[in-house]
């Protein structure tokens, strides 16, 4: 089982940045997928953005190149830049690790999540 400690969550104005880390411990980092959901309220957990244990990375289509996924191996942390933040963009913000390597986009995909941190964003 992968461990997941999210951070970097908080309040922001819309057009601002956050950046997001997960720092994950109980398996090899550098064998794990690694994704970013949100869940706002009353919706589903979707997902954001992924990347592979080879550093492919993936996105939702709607976020339009705003949000940026990278890891460091050395530091068993992969994290979310968020840029051009806008309200719609609040929620809860999961991190997610599938060992498995399926290289998906649904939540059932991942076995590990973190506990979530809020972003909110006002307008």
């Amino acid at each position: 089982q992968v461990q997941l400690v999210e951070s970097g969550g908080g309040l922001v104005q819309a057009g601002g940045s956050l950046r997001l880390s997960c720092a994950a411990s109980g398996r090899t980092f550098s064998r794990l997928d690694m994704g970013w959901f949100r869940q706002a309220p009353g919706k589903e957990r979707e997902f954001v953005a992924g990347i592979t244990w080879r550093s492919n990375t993936r996105y939702a289509p709607s976020l339009s190149g705003r949000f940026t996924i990278s890891k460091d191996n050395t530091k068993t942390t992969v994290y979310l830049q968020m840029n051009s933040l806008k309200p719609e963009d609040t929620a809860v913000y999961y991190c997610a690790a599938d060992a498995a390597l399926r290289g998906g986009i649904l939540p059932s995909n991942f076995g590990s999540w973190g506990q979530g941190t809020q972003v909110t964003v006002s307008s």
